[in-house]
């Protein structure tokens, strides 16, 4: 299996709790979204408490679990918010 980095951009909870606003996710050619997710909390064991709520984002729009992923995409990942 092939393996790729995929660049990451966290944003408000999930920068501060990496403690950066990137990090480099190394995963398989052909990776999901729900697999990201999982390697991100398994590579950035303090995003662990987030893992399962963050949104990711795929050029600029809302990505679905079963996306695929190549490594030259914008990745954006945060945590959803609220008020009002």
């Amino acid at each position: 299996m092939t393996v790729q980095q995929i660049q990451v951009r966290l944003f408000a909870r999930a920068r501060e709790l990496a403690n950066s606003d990137l990090i480099s996710v190394q995963v398989g050619e052909g990776t999901t979204v729900a697999r990201l997710r999982q390697a991100i909390a398994e590579q950035v064991p303090q995003l662990q408490p987030l893992s399962g709520q963050l949104l990711i984002a795929v050029d600029n729009a809302y990505a679905g679990e079963d996306q695929l992923l190549m490594a030259s995409q914008e990745v954006a990942c945060f945590p959803p918010v609220s008020g009002g």
